[in-house]
Parts: structure tokens; sequence; C-alpha cells
């Protein structure tokens, strides 16, 4: 039974803040159990790696936008409760994982989580005032930025302490926590767009989203000049331009173009690659950095004379002053809009972030630098964080907000993936003589680099001039109302 939502949803944003939660805290608590997997389950660190990332990426990719869909079409409410069970099996099948194949697959139903963050924020525009809905969506989403730092925290304190299925059984509380809360707080959805789903467009989404990330994600091993991470590369355009053209020809399109391709939304979506690509870069470096030379053989370490040699609950905490610095930002994007206008949070966002790369970049030598410009960068990614799902909110109709804001964040995780690889690229160009070991200034080129992505996002967002706060349903159907098929057309 559904209470009713209070004056103020602070229920309901509770709830839906769990819910988010149980997604993005599960992400980075599982980052250090690479080591432990490949000990315990006895496998290469490929498949230790497929089992901790690479599996939840490329099915939470592939579902993402058809879950979110489904939850436009049958009532978000409902779908974030189904999508919370599959996630709770999925972590409850990891957890008693018998080999290392049984853990991916579990993995891969886990990837059904990353929808939780648009049904989430889709929920937020029905069950808060519309005066608190700015506040509600900066917050849920800062707190999807600051989780990869107190992930990576809990998770280390916990392989520390334990073995990696408490890390599964932690987050199974988590989920069944989120999970009631919603059913007992989070009102039924007052608004929704019934329609047949799409399956051909689904189905041509799906394979065009894994060839590109299959790609993305095999590129070190198999080479990024083969020919099947090229033909990975081709085969993914020619899909996305199939599916382009069926979904202008289809009367209900699992994605409306307009959600994609709009001039607007569009940039929104790019902002969001950027962003992305960026948190990732620092994601997979900084840690790396803070825990080396720790885990290298006597001799290798001996050459490495960088690094902070932290465990890795310690990098963790060099994280943790911008978690928190960023979450205050996030929910402040409220005030930032009206006084600077809807562009500015999300400008103000990655430039602060690539201010904090910047330095970065020419100081870090000493634990301290990194966190003193981590919590520069983490208060960036806590305004660009909160800053994407409030220019989405602005520019959709209700009945497209889980659909559009599922694009987005595809979009961000798909600009992860590219960023993560860009700094494992960097790194391996520039080793030390005769070893695969990193040198110094392979980081100081990947902070760089992030630098110049967030820029880039700056200025792309403070150029377009032509941005509306309104909804981009004034003056034409929703994106989720039938169109007319060519052949209608032509008979009117």
């Amino acid at each position: 039974m559904t209470a009713p939502a209070s004056r103020s949803g602070a229920k309901p944003l509770v709830a839906l803040i769990l819910a988010v939660l149980s997604y993005s805290l599960v992400q980075t608590m599982l980052v250090p159990t690479l080591g432990s997997l490949q000990r315990e389950l006895r496998t290469t660190p490929a498949a230790a790696s497929w089992a901790v990332l690479s599996a939840t990426l490329l099915t939470s990719a592939i579902l993402t936008p058809l879950i979110s869909r489904l939850g436009d079409s049958h009532g978000k409410r409902r779908v974030l409760v189904t999508t919370l069970l599959i996630h709770l099996l999925g972590i409850l099948g990891a957890a008693l994982a018998w080999n290392i194949a049984s853990l991916i697959a579990f993995r891969a139903v886990q990837g059904v989580s990353l929808a939780l963050l648009p049904l989430a924020l889709g929920l937020i525009r029905e069950a808060l005032p519309p005066e608190r809905v700015a506040f509600g969506l900066g917050l849920t989403s800062g707190l999807v930025a600051g989780a990869a730092g107190a992930g990576l925290l809990c998770g280390g304190l916990i392989i520390d302490h334990a073995s990696w299925r408490w890390l599964f059984a932690a987050s199974a509380i988590l989920v069944s926590v989120a999970l009631a809360a919603v059913l007992r707080y989070v009102p039924e959805s007052r608004k929704a767009a019934p329609a047949p789903l799409d399956v051909t467009g689904a189905v041509l989404l799906g394979l065009g989203l894994l060839c590109v990330l299959l790609a993305l994600t095999e590129g070190p091993a198999w080479g990024w000049s083969s020919g099947r991470v090229l033909g990975l590369f081709v085969g993914g355009a020619v899909v996305s331009g199939v599916f382009l053209w069926w979904e202008r020809r289809v009367r209900y399109p699992l994605i409306d173009p307009d959600l994609l391709l709009g001039r607007t939304i569009a940039r929104i979506h790019l902002g969001a690659f950027l962003l992305g690509a960026t948190q990732f870069v620092f994601y997979v470096l900084i840690p790396k950095l803070a825990e080396l030379p720790v885990g290298l053989p006597p001799h290798s370490a001996r050459l490495v004379d960088y690094g902070f040699g932290a465990s890795v609950t310690v990098a963790g905490l060099i994280l943790l002053p911008g978690t928190l610095l960023g979450l205050p930002a996030s929910s402040t994007i409220g005030r930032v809009e009206t006084r600077l206008g809807p562009r500015a949070p999300l400008a103000l966002g990655l430039g602060i972030s690539a201010v904090g790369g910047a330095l970065l970049a020419l100081f870090h030598a000493h634990e301290w630098q990194a966190v003193v410009c981590y919590a520069v960068i983490g208060t960036g990614f806590g305004f660009a964080m909160a800053a994407l799902p409030k220019l989405i909110h602005d520019v959709t109709p209700p009945t497209a907000t889980a659909t559009a804001n599922g694009i987005n964040t595809v979009a961000r995780t798909v600009g992860g993936a590219v960023g993560s690889q860009l700094a494992t690229a960097i790194l391996a160009s520039r080793t030390i003589s005769g070893t695969k070991l990193p040198q110094p200034s392979g980081f100081t080129s990947a902070f760089w680099s992030a630098t110049a992505i967030a820029m880039i996002g700056t200025l792309i967002t403070l150029i377009d001039r032509n941005h509306s706060g309104g909804s981009a349903s004034k003056g034409r159907k929703t994106p989720l109302e039938p169109k007319e098929t060519p052949e209608e057309a032509a008979r009117h």
C-alpha cells in the first residue's frame, strides 16, 4: 500500500535517493575486488574485469533506454519496483556465484540497475511539489557523482577485513531497504503514455550499442587497429543509422529521434558524454596513482619512485572530500540557474572540473595535493551532474522524462567507457623503458587530457545561445505520441 505523498515530498525523495544509491554505490564498491576475484575464483585479470565492470557496462547501456521507455509508457513506479527486484536477484546470485562465469552472468543481470537513475529522476518530477523539483533532481544526481569515492572507501574497508561476497551481501541489504521505501512512500505514476513496444527498434539500438561498447572494452586486448575492433565500430555506426531511419518511420518509436538529435537536447547529451569521459579519467587514475607501487613485484616496485603506496581504503579517502563537496554544490543549482541562466550550472561544473584537473596535472606528488585537487574536481562534478536532469526536465514533456534521462545516462556511461580507455591508453603509451610500468608523465598527460575534455564541454555549453528553458513539447506532439507512418502521410 502506497502512502500519499507529503506536501514537501521528503519521504518519496528519500526513497528514490535510496534506489539510486543502490545502483551507484555497488558499481564502485566492487572495483577493489579485482585482485580477490582473481585469487579466489582462479581466473584471469581479463575475466575478473568482465565480472566487475564490463558485463554490467554492456547490459546497462543496452537495457537502460528500453527500461526507461517502458517506465514512460507503463508507469515509472511499477517499472522501478520491477527493476529493483531484478537487481536484487542479480546481487543475491552474485553473492553465491560458484565460478567466474556464473559471477559474470549475475553481474550482467545487475546491468538493469542503471535504469534506476532515469526512472527515479522521472518520478521526482511527479512526486515532488514543483518548487522542490530542481532541488530533488540536483541532490539525487549529485549523489551519483558522490558515490564514486564513498563506494571505493566502503569496498576497500570490506575487502580489507572480509570476503568479496560480503560486498554483495551489504548491497542486497541496501537494495531491500530501497525497495521497501519505494513501495511505501513513492506514489503511483500520474502520467503515462501507453504504447506497444518497438521491438525492432530495441534490437537495433541494443545491437548498435553492443558493437561500440564491445569495441571500447576489448580494444586494448585486441588492438585498436585490429579488424575486429574496426569492424565493430563500423558495424555500430551502420546499425545506429538504420536505427534512426527506423525510428523516423515507425508509428510508436522506442525513442523519438527528437529526444536524440533535437538541437538543444543533443547538446545536453554531448555534455553528459564529455562529463562521463572526464569523470572516469580521474576515477581510474587517482586510485591507481595513490596505490602505486603497492601490489607490484619487488623488482618492479624498485623502478617506481612515485605514488603514495596507499591501500584501497586510503585511495577511497582521497576521493572522499571531493565527494562530500559535490553534494552541497548539486543542491544549489536552482539558485545558480535563477541568477545566471539554465546553462550556467553545467558550464560552471565542467569549468570547475577543468580547473581542478589542471591543478592535479601540475601538482600530484603528495597525497594532500591529490585531496585538494580532487576536492575542486568533485565540486565541479556535483554541479554538472545535477545540471543534466534539470536541463532534460526543461526541454521534455512529462511523458518522456524517463526516456530522455535514460538516453542522457547512457551517453554519460559511454563517455565513461571512452574516458577509462583513454586513461589506460595514455599510461600504456608512456612506460618505463623495458617494462609495462607507467612513467609519471603518463599520469600528467592523462590529467591534462581530462582537463581539455572538460574545457571543450564548457565551451560547447556556453556556445549554445539558442537554449530555451521551455518544454520541447511546445507547439508539437509529445515524443511518445504516435507518429504518422510514411504511408499514412502519403494518404493525407
